[in-house]
């Protein structure tokens, strides 16, 4: 499967000067991802029918990616067979891919990824820090909270920062301060 492994992903996706963390799944060879259906990411996807996985090691950008926009700078224009589509300038690696709708729902889309082009650009070796992988899970649980205000997605935040100030680095750290922020 290239860059991506079996199971969910989290990369940060690029469509059209949008990033977005996302879980990519792989699953019997086939690569899809599920997005929120009036969300920019899903906006560009129907129009330009392509998206960008990012992989970043960088905590924070996962944050700010979730919670805002980034500045037009933070993106890279890469043609793709004829296509101009674009990566993020701190990605270690990124997978373009052929987006194709299998199904619109009211609240979601299911979409089928068919890889174009793969590139490796920080061949860096990563060791699992369990602040870092936690930063992910709160982010996610994050993104929900700000919607719904729901105590359960706020317990398992607090439990992941938890862990996040016992296992993580100071980027880990930077960025869950930066998360407690947006969702406040």
């Amino acid at each position: 499967m290239g860059l991506l492994s079996d199971g969910i992903n989290e990369v940060i996706a690029t469509t059209a000067f949008n990033a977005a963390p996302m879980g990519i799944i792989c699953r019997n060879e086939l690569i899809r991802m599920g997005i929120f259906a009036g969300s920019h990411t899903a906006q560009n996807i129907e129009r330009d029918r392509w998206v960008v996985a990012n992989i970043v090691h960088d905590p924070v950008l996962y944050v700010q990616t979730a919670f805002t926009d980034l500045n037009r700078d933070a993106f890279i224009e890469e043609k793709v067979n004829g296509t101009v589509m674009v990566r993020l300038a701190k990605a270690e690696a990124w997978a373009a891919f052929e987006a194709v709708i299998e199904r619109r729902g009211t609240e979601s889309m299911a979409i089928r990824l068919h890889l174009l082009k793969e590139d490796v650009l920080s061949p860096l070796v990563h060791p699992i820090n369990r602040g870092f992988n936690s930063i992910i899970d709160a982010t996610v649980h994050g993104t929900r909270y700000v919607i719904s205000r729901g105590p359960e997605l706020k317990k398992m935040i607090n439990y992941h920062a938890g862990i996040v100030r016992k296992c993580g680095g100071k980027r880990e750290i930077e960025a869950l301060e930066l998360l407690m922020k947006h969702i406040e």
